[in-house]
């Protein structure tokens, strides 16, 4: 997901993050995963609550 240009930083992408959290607790999911680029740490780490795990991945296709 991104949010358009002209609407960011206005918390509609930290909305999102946080539809998809509820969607995925509501579904019984035990962990919401996401990647993203260096610069978005702040985001991710500060504004949406993700923190670092030494989760690994490994790529099926």
């Amino acid at each position: 997901m991104v949010a358009a240009q002209d609407m960011r930083k206005t918390g509609v992408g930290t909305e999102l993050v946080a539809t998809a959290a509820r969607g995925a607790r509501a579904a019984n999911c035990e962990w919401l995963h996401v990647d993203f680029e260096e610069h978005l740490r702040p985001f991710y780490f500060d504004a949406c609550g993700f923190r670092p795990t030494d989760a690994g991945l490994i790529a099926l296709r």
